[in-house]
């Protein structure tokens, strides 16, 4: 599907577009994408709807992470493997590949039919737009680049990645379920409780990764946070403790979706990936 919908390599202009298919086309955990298709899937959605919007939010993801390994960001090199997009193309491609594929996104948002009612599509856009902005993706990284060398409380650390992680995860998870019709108002409070906490417990584990896994298995730099003196879970309450944290933000995202059943199974499966991952 991505490869489907991103502009072919020979079109032009042919190396912006190359860059963005480098950019998104490598290899990844696709977390976001994923959850849409449960959330979808527990909705009754129509799957055809329901990888537009998968695209569109993994566009954004990609788009998050070209612009947070530029050096006026995080500055990495590695990503997913192999060197970071501005490595690779230069910096000013980076740049417009991220603006590129946030575009495109909310293009592809308007050119399919992703629901009945035309409203409950809007709210889609809208959705992604909020999670995307400064008060959420955008509004998180902002936080995290004024953290540096700082010390965060618990709540402090919470409402960071609250904004900078777990927006999108919860954009993916409602964006996937209102392809469908399978849910009323309760239903989608309890699923976007279970993408809030679940949101939350992806970036515990990543912080005990990116102390605890060597590169070769991250993808990415390792430990590169705490070099940088970044405030993480790690740093907060070492890494035993996030770890049993992260355990317990799962058993709460799990018991929102009690009330599914089995209905619910993929998005239990995708719970337990999260948390119990080692990459």
């Amino acid at each position: 599907m991505l490869q489907r919908v991103l502009p072919a390599p020979e079109i032009a202009p042919q190396r912006l577009h190359q860059a963005m298919r480098y950019a998104v086309l490598g290899a990844g955990k696709r977390v976001r994408p994923l959850l849409a298709f449960a959330a979808g899937e527990l909705a009754h959605a129509d799957p055809a709807r329901v990888e537009i919007v998968a695209a569109a939010v993994e566009f954004v993801h990609a788009y998050s992470l070209v612009h947070d390994d530029l050096p006026c960001m995080d500055d990495d090199v590695l990503r997913r493997g192999r060197p970071t997009c501005h490595v690779q193309y230069g910096e000013a491609t980076a740049l417009l590949v991220g603006d590129a594929l946030q575009s495109l996104a909310f293009q592809l948002l308007g050119e399919y039919r992703l629901a009945d009612d035309m409203r409950t599509q809007l709210e889609m856009v809208k959705l992604l737009a909020a999670a995307s902005g400064s008060r959420g993706m955008a509004g998180g990284q902002a936080i995290d680049l004024e953290s540096t060398g700082k010390h965060l409380t618990m709540p402090e650390l919470e409402f960071m990645h609250i904004h900078k992680t777990g927006a999108l995860i919860r954009a993916a998870v409602l964006m996937g379920a209102r392809c469908g019709n399978g849910l009323d108002g309760k239903g989608l409070s309890q699923i976007d409780l279970f993408a809030k906490l679940i949101g939350l417990a992806f970036q515990v584990v990543d912080d005990v990764l990116d102390a605890e896994a060597p590169t070769a298995t991250l993808g990415k730099t390792a430990g590169k946070d705490a070099k940088d003196g970044k405030p993480t879970y790690v740093s907060a309450l070492g890494a035993g403790r996030a770890r049993t944290f992260a355990q317990e933000l799962r058993q709460q995202a799990l018991a929102a979706l009690a009330a599914f059943e089995g209905r619910a199974l993929r998005l239990r499966q995708l719970a337990d990936f999260i948390v119990l991952r080692e990459f």
